[in-house]
């Protein structure tokens, strides 16, 4: 597959552009403009222009916020297929968030006017878009949520259960599973300190809910549930302060 038709079928996939025709389709990669991008590097800061809209080809690129003490927040990871920076090109106003490359990375951006252009000439991307934020939003709220009001183990189950997607074991066996990126980053992302998210570990393997060697977890996808889930609560708290 070239590189035309491989953006092509990447664009087709996402909510933004499914559903348009492949000459459609076709003339949209032609607007898009490859940028490789090492890793650790910066592709905007909160603040800039929103001057483009990007999808991830390979790679991974972290969304997030920043404090005036340096801590950081990941907002969400971008990865293979996914779109960044939507809202900015939507609305022309400044980044709200910093998007860094955690690996090497191979991206695509739209300058924001080719954009506006397409949806000019496609109304019904328009109404996607509103969907698209909307989805955004409540993933948003979601996460926030859990960072303020759920236990850290109950935030790490959900987060894993999230990463494992439909796999699945046999009762008494567990999933391994690469995360693709550190511990300090999966801290950033659980909003929580690397010491807090290494005992939050530990605490999910006294109850037989994940393993790990030096580079990957392995997981039991129903343990992680029963602790996303709350179920048991009252036993697996006192397990876990009696272990």
């Amino acid at each position: 597959m070239g590189e035309k038709s491989a953006l092509v079928s990447s664009l087709s996939k996402t909510s933004l552009f499914e559903g348009l025709n492949a000459g459609d389709l076709a003339a949209l990669a032609g607007r898009f403009k490859e940028k490789q991008c090492a890793k650790g590097e910066t592709i905007f800061r909160r603040g800039d222009p929103g001057d483009h809209l990007y999808l991830v080809e390979t790679g991974r690129i972290r969304l997030a916020i920043s404090t005036a003490d340096h801590r950081i927040l990941s907002v969400r990871h971008a990865t293979e297929g996914g779109l960044f920076g939507e809202i900015a090109a939507l609305d022309g106003y400044p980044r709200t968030a910093d998007a860094s490359a955690i690996t090497r990375a191979r991206i695509h951006c739209l300058d924001r006017q080719a954009f506006r252009d397409l949806w000019a000439n496609h109304p019904e991307i328009a109404t996607r878009a509103v969907e698209f934020l909307c989805r955004r939003l409540r993933e948003t709220t979601a996460q926030l949520e859990t960072i303020v009001l759920e236990p850290l183990p109950v935030r790490l189950a959900r987060f894993l259960l999230g990463a494992l997607g439909s796999r699945t074991a046999p009762p008494g066996r567990r999933v391994p599973l690469e995360l693709g990126f550190s511990q300090s980053e999966l801290s950033k992302l659980l909003g929580a300190s690397r010491p807090k998210v290494n005992a939050a570990i530990a605490s999910l393997e006294k109850i037989g809910a994940v393993g790990r060697t030096l580079d990957r977890l392995f997981c039991d996808p129903e343990k992680l549930a029963q602790v996303a889930r709350h179920l048991d609560e009252a036993k697996w708290l006192h397990q876990l302060m009696t272990t």
